[in-house]
């Protein structure tokens, strides 16, 4: 049991440690979790395209019905946001799904999502950790059953509620990089009117040899395909199609942020209401809300806090620069299904080059980055308490005007431009992150980000 350890959202490790008994004991956990709650509805347990995941989700389901819970398991690997709408279209109790998201092949994960569909604050993880024990089973005549459903279509209906585009006579590739994402999101832009173009539209456990990471690094075919096809967008999803991220053909791969202050326009076209970012995403966000007389509420690295900030203030967006993003009206869960027909239908009524030109040019350039410092877990929470003690009074050149300390340390500077570091929530690794207004600025906030913090591990 000592080696379940639930980070950011759910517990990943590699096959090693990640086995069938120690995902029974999860199963166990989650199943007492429901019990001490009152729960009795049934539980969906969903699963990605990895080769173990659909057995681990049969290992969750034989714990769930023999603690007397009815399970749905659906047709085949599936994205991740369709678990969470499936919790909350059918009432269910909760749901687990067996992931490890962007991760490479060797690694697998399962986490447990509310009745509410949102991710798990940590008050519930922690309750679902101090629960682990070996299964148990009650009499036969007490267990539940298992059912197969269908968890594509329900979404897929809902998405078109939300979205209600005519994609006629637009050219989308997407790609599912050999995730769940494969026939899910490409058959919703069929079915909204687009011609749709697959690349990695096959199921391949071992991710074609690339972890499904929708980076641009990841990314060239995509920007291959939309090259070669004269496409007017492509779409990509990471391995469940939680996460999302686009190419165009001016830009190639689409920033997250861009994508953000995008959405956020174009939403703002027929609706009103705050944004949830967190600390590591665009102050774009804020200056296209100021310009709506919108606002604006900053949380911690998550999407957990994100969703509970968008419960908290009717917020018509909430998303991280990660690529994670939902609506008003939908689950409070990142999307990357419904976020590649929302792209497209923004597209649709603007090309998104243009798009993101408009907002630029109204509201300033604004040039986002990120980088990793290896730094081992134990060490993470000592290198933030001495980071404290020897932050300077400049950063390359310019004053520290505030300090955000909702996640690390945010420094923002005199010239608007700003410097965060934090620990990664989910690798061993200090993350930092910088905003300015040119590519040159970015680099010299990124070298003074890296020279703080590797001098403290």
């Amino acid at each position: 049991m000592d080696a379940i350890s639930f980070g950011t959202d759910g517990w990943r490790a590699t096959l090693d440690t990640f086995t069938h008994d120690r995902v029974r004991i999860v199963g166990q956990a989650v199943a007492d979790y429901l019990t001490d709650q009152g729960h009795e509805d049934p539980v969906v347990i969903g699963y990605d395209a990895r080769q173990s995941s659909e057995g681990f989700a049969d290992s969750l389901a034989d714990v769930l019905t023999g603690n007397g819970f009815d399970v749905l398991l659906p047709r085949r690997d599936c994205p991740t946001p369709l678990v969470s709408y499936a919790i909350v279209e059918r009432g269910l109790s909760g749901g687990l799904m067996i992931t490890a998201s962007h991760n490479p092949p060797e690694y697998n994960g399962v986490k447990f999502i509310p009745a509410d569909g949102a991710p798990a604050l940590p008050a519930v993880t922690e309750a679902v950790a101090d629960r682990l024990r070996e299964p148990v089973r009650r009499p036969e005549s007490e267990r539940g059953t298992v059912r197969r459903v269908d968890l594509v279509t329900p979404h897929a209906e809902r998405a078109r509620e939300l979205v209600d585009a005519d994609l006629s006579g637009l050219t989308v590739v997407h790609d599912a990089m050999h995730g769940s994402g494969r026939g899910v999101t490409d058959e919703l832009l069929r079915a909204a009117g687009a011609e749709v173009l697959n690349v990695r539209d096959d199921r391949d456990p071992e991710f074609g040899g690339t972890p499904p990471e929708p980076s641009a690094e990841n990314l060239e075919p995509l920007v291959a395909a939309v090259d070669d096809y004269d496409a007017d967008l492509g779409v990509a999803n990471d391995g469940d199609a939680d996460r999302v991220a686009f190419v165009t053909p001016e830009r190639g791969h689409l920033d997250e942020n861009l994508f953000f202050a995008a959405l956020y326009d174009y939403l703002l076209e027929s609706d009103a209401g705050p944004a949830i970012r967190t600390v590591s995403t665009t102050f774009l966000i804020d200056r296209i809300a100021e310009a709506h007389d919108q606002e604006v509420f900053e949380t911690p690295v998550g999407f957990k806090w994100v969703a509970d900030a968008m419960a908290d203030h009717d917020a018509l967006v909430g998303g991280e620069e990660s690529g994670g993003f939902s609506i008003r009206g939908h689950v409070r869960e990142k999307d990357g299904v419904l976020m590649g027909l929302l792209g497209a239908a923004a597209t649709a009524e603007e090309p998104m080059d243009a798009r993101v030109d408009r907002l630029l040019d109204t509201h300033g350039d604004i040039v986002s980055d990120k980088i990793s410092v290896a730094c081992p877990d134990a060490e993470k929470a000592r290198v933030i308490d001495e980071l404290e003690d020897v932050l300077p009074d400049q950063v390359a050149d310019r004053d520290i005007a505030d300090v955000v300390t909702l996640d690390g340390f945010k420094l923002l500077l005199s010239d608007g431009s700003w410097l965060l570091v934090r620990p990664s929530g989910t690798e061993p690794k200090m993350r930092v992150y910088a905003e300015a207004s040119s590519r040159e600025r970015v680099d010299a906030l990124l070298d003074a980000g890296r020279d703080l913090v590797e001098p403290l591990i």
